[in-house]
């Protein structure tokens, strides 16, 4: 078991990143503000299962090939760039005035749509949340105990931490619900939330 010293010091360093708006708050605050609170959940069960395969994936090994791997590391950022990019095209389009289905509408692949999807592989393909757990979870586990038992109970904080985030963002973002609800506003956060989601795709794309 990990040592609770040690949790408490590897949550103080992972909170700036925590904080830091990324695509899991930016999907939080438009599915929210489109569709009421309800739509919080998925986005934060679906960020949660995100960190739990990075989780599982270090304690495999298999995140540190990558890590390791020039070119893979490469290909990882270029699918969750792309992936961020085409999703926050699609935002933006979606939220057009009397949008309408129609064969010219754009729309994700049949099951990429779901909040929880998008959610969970806006966290899955980004390699810098892969990154925590190889270069900081390292920091906070003591070699002689169990290793994978260390990094799930250290996941298990890190969840618990952004859980919390995302819901006092969702509790902010429904108290200004009357505001948030009108069409022009949700407009402007669709939109607003589709160009930090390209925002991130690029940056991710040329880091």
């Amino acid at each position: 078991m990990v040592h609770p010293y040690a949790v408490a010091g590897f949550l103080v360093a992972v909170l700036p990143l925590v904080a830091t708006p990324g695509a899991s708050l930016a999907l939080l605050i438009r599915h929210v503000i489109d569709s009421g609170r309800r739509q919080a959940l998925p986005v934060i069960l679906g960020t949660v299962t995100g960190l739990y395969i990075h989780a599982t994936l270090a304690i495999a090994g298999l995140s540190a090939l990558v890590m390791e791997s020039s070119l893979a590391f490469s290909a990882v950022k270029l699918i969750g760039a792309v992936y961020l990019i085409g999703l926050g095209i699609w935002t933006w389009r979606s939220a057009a005035p009397n949008a309408a289905p129609s064969p010219y509408r754009p729309r994700l692949p049949k099951g990429a749509d779901s909040v929880y999807a998008q959610a969970l592989l806006a966290n899955v393909l980004n390699p810098k949340a892969a990154a925590v757990y190889l270069t900081l979870v390292p920091q906070f586990v003591a070699p002689r105990q169990s290793f994978g038992g260390q990094i799930l109970a250290l996941a298990t904080a890190h969840a618990l931490l952004i859980t919390l985030w995302l819901a006092v963002w969702s509790f902010l973002a429904l108290r200004a619900s009357h505001t948030l609800h009108r069409p022009r506003f949700k407009r402007a956060a669709a939109k607003a939330t589709s160009a930090v989601l390209i925002t991130l795709g690029i940056r991710s794309a040329v880091a």
